[in-house]
């Protein structure tokens, strides 16, 4: 067939992966309309001639989504249904040279630093004016807030640093600007994402300066809710704590990935840390700020991982009732310093006991969701989906956490606006509830 040719083309951005993929890609987004192209974010019409693949290259089932939409994208371009095919993120900074080899229609591959580059390509000029404007592709209220790149820590199992480099501190004066831009937009709740959350301005001012970030953050205007991401537990600044405790509009929320509790894992994963001080840290900062939503996650079946140490995580999950917990079994990744041990615990194990920590955490959900019952939360509404308003109160985060679903026929909601919401009733991991007018 013959290749379509367009008088002006047209760009769709597709993105895998995680939030901090995403916030890449809509600067990508803001860097080509800001050159007064046609490009758009997952455009749901199929009529842009020029495919972005943000790929993930996290674990090997982020890899395969990622090879499986390149592939896609390359039998639209032998189809003639597109004329070219980039592709950057992650995979592509990982393997570059091995994919170049394996799927040769891809016309050029970029990795996560090269966005100069990639612009170049596209027939786009690095707009140095538009550094830290954002054109936001989630809901217009909300918006991922990446405050650095890059990690330092020295994980067994993981390979962000050797897809994303070291860890590089945005500055405070930079991101406060970026954040006052967003308010001006419309955007009420900033979701704080890093790599490494906690190591935040050591590289650029000599010490953590997470709590100054915090403060600053939160004196700009229109910003109701700051809510803070991928904590490392190891260090854990604690003046940060005051900081959510006296700042009303950050979140008593934070996600802090535990990844396990036993000495013997903790070593192994080269953590940093122990379980006695990973067990100090939690009640510390239950202490601190009172009442607040612990999000965590844990990884299973890493080499060496015994029977005891996951009874021992059992136990600690069971003892400790974390308010939100994610599982993902271990993936063996190349070039990690894990790959050089073996990879002992079969994956019938490992999906056994993902299978049994999640069944606990359903339990725990559920407890703490009827215990809402009866009480009234603040909740901000997301979007309308069939019958329901959907919205979420300060203990959640989107797309992971748990949802507060109202009645679209008893209630009005208005999409991105607060309102309080009496719980009804309660799931393992939804609440239900009526909006109480004042």
């Amino acid at each position: 067939m013959k290749t379509k040719t367009r008088v002006k083309n047209k760009i769709n951005i597709i993105t895998l992966g995680c939030s901090k993929n995403l916030v890449d890609s809509e600067l990508l987004l803001s860097q080509l309309k800001g050159n007064n192209m046609d490009a758009h974010h997952e455009r749901a019409k199929d009529d842009a001639n020029i495919i972005v693949v943000n790929t993930c290259g996290f674990i090997e089932t982020a890899k395969q989504e990622s090879i499986n939409t390149i592939l896609q994208y390359v039998e639209e371009k032998e189809k003639g249904n597109i004329d070219k095919l980039y592709v950057t993120g992650c995979l592509s900074h990982r393997y570059k040279d091995d994919l170049a080899a394996e799927i040769p229609q891809v016309d050029s591959w970029f990795g996560t630093l090269e966005l100069p580059g990639l612009l170049k390509t596209l027939g786009a000029n690095y707009k140095h004016e538009l550094i830290g404007e954002r054109l936001i592709t989630t809901p217009s209220h909300y918006a991922y807030f990446k405050i650095s790149e890059g990690c330092n820590r020295p994980c067994s199992f993981c390979a962000i640093p050797l897809m994303r480099g070291n860890h590089v501190s945005k500055s405070i004066e930079d991101l406060v600007k970026e954040a006052k831009g967003l308010a001006r937009s419309g955007v009420k709740e900033l979701l704080l994402i890093a790599q490494d959350s906690t190591y935040y301005g050591l590289d650029l001012y000599g010490e953590r300066k997470l709590a100054d970030l915090l403060n600053h953050l939160a004196d700009v205007e229109g910003i109701d809710w700051i809510r803070l991401h991928y904590a490392y537990p190891s260090q854990f600044p604690m003046d940060a704590l005051e900081v959510m405790a006296k700042r009303d509009n950050i979140c008593n929320y934070l996600d802090i990935p535990l990844q396990h509790i036993s000495d013997n894992m903790l070593k192994t994963m080269r953590r940093g840390i122990t379980k006695r001080r990973t067990m100090e840290l939690i009640d510390t900062i239950r202490q601190k700020v009172p009442g607040i939503s612990l999000r965590t996650t844990m990884l299973l079946g890493h080499p060496g991982e015994t029977d005891a140490d996951f009874k021992d995580l059992m136990k600690f999950v069971e003892d400790y009732e974390f308010d939100r917990l994610g599982v993902f079994t271990y993936s063996h990744e190349d070039n990690t310093h894990a790959y050089s041990l073996a990879d002992d615990v079969p994956t019938d194990v490992k999906e056994e006991r993902a299978d049994e920590l999640m069944n606990l955490q359903q339990e725990i959900s559920l407890k703490k969701n009827e215990e809402k019952i009866g009480k009234t939360f603040k909740v901000l509404f997301d979007r309308v989906d069939g019958n329901y308003f959907i919205g979420r109160t300060e203990a959640d985060s989107p797309e992971v956490d748990n949802e507060v679903l109202v009645l679209k026929k008893d209630n009005f909601a208005r999409i991105g606006d607060f309102a309080n919401v009496k719980i009804t009733s309660a799931e393992d991991f939804d609440l239900y509830g009526t909006i109480v007018n004042d």
